[in-house]
């Protein structure tokens, strides 16, 4: 069986990842130099599907403005508006007459993975009808658990379990059916969540005699991006192939090791010192005496000063991080103006495990090496510190010499106010 189709889920806001989605779909986030779903897309069209339908919702506009009709990229785009967001099964519904007839890939699109895995589901497709792809984890309990027979079909989707007697081959959100499956999802009732679940529609699917063939993609590279650490790794796993290509200007007296990609238009001044893997986008200014350190990413127009180093951090665009500064294991939003002497700590001092709030309760990260995340246009003062595992929102601003030891929210004034006294007092 041939797939020409896809469909893909992009219309979420990605709460957990806010401040960075406060201001952009999760789905635009660059992760070396490319927006998530770009990576989706043409994987795709590597596999030779090329009519794509976009399910988008939360900033639709930024989506459709940045993909167009997908012309530049060799592949067809067209849109659907969920404007409800009422579960995966109500996003699929919204593809019934782009379906038609056809069989057609159903993906989440915050979904980052190997190639490989796209290549070994349109192999599977020749002799099955319909695929669900599983991963084994650790930690079964915070997804849905795929249940399969000796066959290796699915029976059911056991969501967060409370134990690992269902196994721990979870649900990594990449389908094919035929188009047979809207007959299910047209009887999905509302769940407990007041939602149109996807795993009930399959439930149903499989109780009308239809086989989900099952497919454990475990050795391969997956990541539901949907926490701010993702971020970082799936960065981390396209960093580790991409080739060096310098299209810029690199000055007498620099160092590059390892493979570095640098944009058009960027100028690497003489003193710094760049370890690959490294993206640094087009029109960036570093240096002189910078410190570039593997798994950072710059996206575009992006000024990192005199004496400041950047480790396994993600900065976009038109941020500029002033002399004397360390960034490490961060992501840094667009229009951040870090000023001179600005610290992101990113190791207690007990060495342990960082936590991060996530929607207002801290979860274990299962990092021992985790900085700052901050929303765009965030001003912070000269001398700033940040503690780990600190969140900053958007148009936020951070007063000189503060240090912050909590999450801020947007649009605030955060400063120490400093006592001043009259001379010195010696006892």
């Amino acid at each position: 069986m041939t797939v020409t189709k896809a469909v893909i889920l992009a219309a979420g806001q990605g709460k957990r990842l806010t401040p960075i989605t406060s201001t952009r779909p999760k789905h635009l986030i660059p992760i070396a130099g490319k927006p998530i779903l770009q990576y989706t897309i043409e994987s795709l069209k590597s596999i030779g599907i090329t009519e794509i339908l976009l399910i988008v919702g939360y900033k639709k506009e930024q989506i459709m403005s940045y993909f167009k009709n997908g012309t530049d990229m060799g592949v067809h785009i067209s849109y659907r508006e969920q404007k409800k967001f009422l579960g995966t099964a109500h996003a699929t519904k919204l593809a019934k007459n782009f379906v038609a007839n056809d069989s057609f890939l159903l993906l989440n699109g915050d979904v980052i993975m190997d190639f490989q895995i796209y290549k070994k589901v349109i192999e599977r497709a020749k002799n099955e009808n319909n695929i669900i792809i599983g991963k084994r984890v650790e930690n079964p309990q915070k997804y849905g658990v795929i249940v399969c027979n000796k066959d290796g079909y699915m029976e059911k989707i056991v969501e967060k379990p409370s134990d690992n007697s269902f196994g721990n081959l979870i649900n990594a959100g990449v389908y094919q059916f035929t188009s047979k499956i809207f007959n299910a999802i047209e009887e999905t009732k509302l769940s407990a969540r007041k939602e149109y679940e996807l795993t009930d529609s399959l439930d149903i699917f499989i109780k009308t005699n239809q086989k989900i063939c099952a497919i454990d993609v475990s050795e391969y590279y997956w990541n539901d991006i949907g926490r701010p650490w993702d971020i970082l790794d799936a960065n981390k796993f396209f960093l580790e192939k991409i080739p060096s290509n310098i299209l810029g200007t690199v000055e007498d007296g620099v160092t590059i090791k390892g493979n570095v990609y640098v944009g058009k238009g960027t100028v690497i001044k003489a003193g710094t010192y760049i370890e690959g893997p490294v993206y640094i986008g087009e029109n960036c200014i570093i240096g002189p005496n910078s410190y570039i350190r593997p798994y950072t990413s710059l996206v575009k127009d992006v000024r990192i000063g005199n004496s400041s180093e950047i480790k396994n951090t993600v900065v976009l665009s038109r941020t500029h991080i002033s002399h004397l500064s360390y960034v490490g294991d961060s992501i840094i939003g667009e229009n951040v103006n870090f000023g001179a002497g600005t610290i992101v700590s990113n190791v207690r001092l007990d060495k342990g495990e960082i936590s991060m709030k996530i929607n207002g309760n801290p979860v274990k990260t299962g990092l021992n090496k985790l900085g700052a995340v901050i929303g765009d246009n965030v001003q912070l003062g000269i001398q700033s510190m940040i503690m780990v595992g600190k969140k900053i929102g958007e148009n936020a601003s951070i007063g000189p010499g503060t240090l912050v030891n909590e999450d801020v929210p947007e649009n605030t004034n955060y400063f120490v106010r400093l006592k001043c006294t009259d001379g010195i007092k010696k006892e």
